[in-house]
């Protein structure tokens, strides 16, 4: 099986949702390809700081530069284990985009594992592979999930979901609880 995972950024990607999984996965020995529609490898991507501070929503600041390491147009989906999809800004944008909604159905139909935190949920919803499943996501996305077909789970922001090959959180906080369920639907097995 390979060892590879394909992590769509872009634009305003939540920095912890894009750059934890990235250096977890990475730990673990896993090649992580982070792609960026119109991005080469070698260029950035801004991210974006989400905070719960009080408000009725998150707020936002300007996070860390996040390299891309590979070129988005030479991505096979068959030379992945799973797909991850941070959250933040930029699922707003990439679910406009074609070839973006052709990879989360290709990984779909090919039932690999993909992880979706906070408004990844979005692509998924775009790209038509919610119906009937149980997803999570921030809650101002959940009537994207229900419109899609899907099952909004509405769990607390430290927690994670698997329905069969998909693996869903909140947001950041889930960290814990969604990366090991997404290493869990990707096969390995972490010992103590």
């Amino acid at each position: 099986m390979s060892k590879k995972i394909l992590l769509l950024a872009g634009d305003y990607a939540e920095d912890y949702e894009t750059m934890v999984p990235f250096q977890f996965l990475s730990g673990l020995g896993y090649e992580v390809h982070a792609v960026c529609p119109g991005k080469k490898a070698g260029e950035t991507v801004a991210t974006a700081i989400h905070d719960f501070e009080g408000e009725q929503t998150y707020s936002e600041k300007r996070g860390h530069n996040f390299q891309i390491n590979y070129d988005f147009d030479a991505v096979n989906t068959a030379d992945y284990a799973g797909l991850l999809i941070p959250g933040g800004r930029a699922p707003e944008y990439l679910r406009m985009n074609v070839a973006v909604l052709d990879i989360v159905r290709a990984f779909d139909s090919a039932q690999k594992p993909i992880a979706a935190v906070c408004h990844g949920a979005q692509l998924l919803a775009a790209a038509g592979v919610l119906q009937g499943k149980t997803c999570s996501a921030y809650p101002a996305c959940a009537a994207e999930v229900k419109l899609a077909g899907g099952n909004y789970a509405d769990i607390a922001v430290t927690e994670a979901v698997t329905d069969g090959h998909l693996v869903t959180a909140p947001a950041w906080p889930a960290h814990p609880a969604w990366l090991r369920q997404f290493v869990e639907a990707l096969g390995a097995e972490i010992r103590i």
